[in-house]
């Protein structure tokens, strides 16, 4: 389990960088760096980590389901995603 504050600030990040993210394309569509510079480091989209949305767990993370595979697989075996099977053959 993360910590309450690692997922406090994913959470921030998140915020500002839909915040800024008109002003980041037309600063960046004219060309203008300085002022790109003097957004806050947080508005930029390639800080954010993707996280469990249950847990926290930044890594083993599976876009398709928002969750740390840990997370998926207790979840899959209990049947509490929908379409998923564990595999056999």
């Amino acid at each position: 389990m993360a910590k309450e504050s690692m997922k406090a600030r994913e959470v921030k990040r998140a915020k500002l960088v839909a915040k800024y993210a008109d002003k980041r394309a037309r600063l960046k569509e004219e060309g203008d760096y300085e002022g790109l510079q003097k957004l806050p480091k947080n508005a930029s989209p390639v800080r954010m980590h993707n996280r469990c949305k249950l847990t926290g767990r930044p890594k083993g993370y599976m876009r398709q389901f928002g969750l740390s595979r840990i997370t998926f697989r207790e979840m899959a075996a209990a049947g509490l995603i929908p379409g998923v099977k564990k595999a056999s053959w």
